[in-house]
């Protein structure tokens, strides 16, 4: 697992975020169960207690390893936990995986978290993302999401270290993890079941070869498993691998398995490309 060693360049970035908190008031924090919204939703916790809400939306889209995350903080922390269905896999627009899916995603989430409070909605956003297409970005300011890493200058380094700072050095420590869907070529449709897929997929590579980054993305005509150039450099015995991939594959998905180095993004396709 990569090791996150950045010396902390901004020793006030906790202490503006805890402001920016308080001019919000006692706020619902969307947490996915990553490193962000994790550390939004601790540092929320300790300036309002049981007042903030953290609110986790059970998913096909999310890991279940993701949702043990936040219950065993909760648990741990007594969080003011509610755990939701935001319903986006009865919305044919984002099952059908166009360019702006993230939109009817957050929409559908955004739209659920209204329906069962009233406190101003704040989400992990930081400042990294803003330099990103981001089509949920629309959907926060369509429900007036609010976006409290950003107010204070945050980014995410700085954001692994306010976890360090807590003692939540298992959410500093957390790779990048986008949701499950994001593995989906855009147009391939999203099914729970190639989402299963996946996440055992990469579950089990990440057990077995430890690699710094491990994506299994489903390609309009293949599987493709990327991994971090280290661990791809490293890579023997795949016809074995492929073997066992396939294996997860009960749920009908039978296109070829190619292995490949890393490439952020590689399965959004661009309009008009």
């Amino acid at each position: 697992m990569q090791q996150w060693t950045m010396q902390m360049s901004d020793p006030q970035a906790l202490a503006r975020l805890q402001a920016v908190l308080v001019d919000l008031g006692p706020v619902a924090v969307a947490a996915s169960g990553g490193v962000d919204s994790m550390t939004l939703a601790a540092v929320a916790h300790q300036v309002f207690g049981n007042r903030a809400l953290i609110v986790h939306a059970v998913s096909p889209a999310v890991p279940p390893q993701a949702t043990a995350r936040v219950e065993a903080h909760a648990r741990a922390f007594g969080w003011n936990l509610k755990t939701v269905d935001a319903e986006e896999f009865k919305d044919e627009r984002y099952l059908a995986n166009p360019v702006n899916r993230c939109f009817y995603c957050k929409f559908n989430l955004y739209d659920c978290i209204s329906g069962v409070t009233d406190l101003p909605i704040v989400s992990g956003t930081n400042t990294d993302d803003l330099s990103d297409y981001r089509p949920g970005l629309e959907a926060a300011r369509d429900h007036q999401v609010q976006h409290p890493l950003v107010t204070a200058g945050i980014d995410k380094p700085t954001i692994r270290q306010i976890a360090r700072d807590l003692g939540l050095d298992d959410l500093s420590e957390l790779p990048a993890a986008p949701c499950l869907s994001s593995r989906l070529q855009t147009g391939v449709t999203v099914t729970p079941e190639r989402l299963q897929f996946v996440n055992k997929v990469e579950r089990y590579i990440s057990e077995l070869l430890a690699p710094e980054t491990v994506r299994c993305r489903i390609l309009a005509k293949q599987v493709e498993i990327q991994l971090d150039p280290a661990s791809f450099g490293k890579l023997d015995g795949s016809d074995d691998l492929r073997g066992q991939i396939a294996a997860f594959a009960a749920t009908g998905q039978s296109l070829p398995i190619k292995f490949a180095a890393y490439r952020q993004g590689s399965a959004f396709v661009h309009s008009g490309t």
